[in-house]
């Protein structure tokens, strides 16, 4: 049964709301002042408060405060009970914290309305929050079965490949063509299927790492990343520029991860024949730097621009741009354990940005 309480210092009052809420049968307990009121509180916490303003001692808003300033009672909506009419009394009771707000003398059904809208408010957020630690849950035992298979999976992997070059190595010369293409064919699935692995083992190893955030130099994680993808560039003649990027506080390994997938990205998905150009900004914003990777690739329709951040999406066979389909699904969780969010905007045949926020 929901239990509400009462705190007025008028017992008339008291009577009638008590009276008003156990014919809809609600559990009620009345109080006539702050102080037994906040001792009552303590001692069970009810589903919500009808406060009133005006009290001796301790008037309604000092009550509100006391509660919205304790952990263990901030969640209780506290509906306030006034003669006073005024604006400014409304708005100094929502500024103490309170949900609602009801004029004297009252009205039944407006009570019993309000309390009803408060009480399924307070039903429905319960529900998500329970939601929420739910899907919670079962992202972390997703993670955790990804990475165990991840990695169970790399050892048979590697003595099939390993067999299969023992077997290329030392009968190349007496297998016919086919059986050449056949071992070939063995030899590069395995390989794609350990940057699949690779990838994954990255990915569910996020949800693992602790977040340690240290002072730093976006040039200095750019000069990585472009030593990084030294052999691409000079393969695609890319020109790679960036200017004016800040200090941040963040993960440095994981920010390398972030810009070598976006620029490397860059590079890959361009027209044949065009060479790759990029350009790396960063602007300061009154809460954020947003950073901008921009590129002359091929594009990417708009219908796409929300889903290419999933895990495993891809908008191009392996065959034409080699990939795990994991880059961008990977920067989206970074960003996101940094409180940032990550977007992109795209012309296609014209090129794409791709933006992402880190908190200054």
């Amino acid at each position: 049964m929901d239990d509400v309480l009462i705190i007025d210092d008028m017992p008339d009052n008291l009577r009638v709301l008590s009276a008003i809420l156990t014919k809809q049968g609600y559990k009620v307990r009345k109080a006539l002042s702050g102080q037994s009121a906040i001792a009552s509180i303590q001692a069970s916490l009810p589903s919500i408060i009808l406060l009133d303003v005006r009290m001796p001692e301790m008037d309604g808003y000092a009550v509100c405060q006391i509660l919205k300033d304790n952990p263990r009672t901030s969640h209780i909506p506290v509906i306030f009970i006034s003669a006073l009419s005024d604006v400014m009394d409304k708005v100094k009771a929502f500024d103490a914290g309170g949900v609602d707000y009801i004029t004297k003398p009252f009205q039944e059904a407006e009570v019993i309305a309000r309390v009803e809208t408060q009480m399924r408010l307070q039903k429905l957020q319960h529900q998500l929050i329970q939601c929420n630690e739910e899907l919670l849950h079962s992202n972390r035992e997703l993670e955790q079965f990804a990475y165990a298979v991840s990695h169970d999976l790399q050892q048979p992997l590697q003595t099939m490949m390993g067999f299969a070059k023992l077997l290329m190595m030392k009968h190349e010369t007496h297998l016919d063509k086919t059986s050449v293409e056949y071992l070939a064919g063995i030899l590069e699935s395995g390989r794609r299927s350990q940057q699949l692995i690779q990838g994954l083992l990255s990915y569910a190893q996020l949800g693992h790492q602790e977040r340690e955030l240290n002072t730093t130099d976006c040039t200095v994680i750019l000069d990585i990343v472009l030593e990084n993808l030294e052999t691409s560039i000079a393969e695609k003649n890319a020109s790679i520029t960036y200017e004016n990027l800040p200090v941040v506080q963040a993960n440095q390994v994981q920010l390398v991860q972030v810009f070598q997938n976006l620029i490397g990205n860059a590079i890959k998905f361009v027209t044949e024949g065009r060479s790759p150009q990029v350009l790396v900004t960063a602007t300061q914003r009154e809460t954020d730097w947003l950073f901008a990777i921009h590129d002359n690739g091929i594009g990417i329709e708009a219908s796409h621009l929300k889903s290419i951040f999933e895990i495993f999406q891809r908008l191009h066979t392996a065959e034409n741009y080699p990939g795990t389909g994991l880059g961008l699904a990977i920067c989206r969780k970074i960003v996101e354990l940094h409180r940032g969010r990550i977007w992109a905007e795209s012309q296609p045949g014209v090129g794409s940005v791709f933006y992402f926020t880190l908190p200054v």
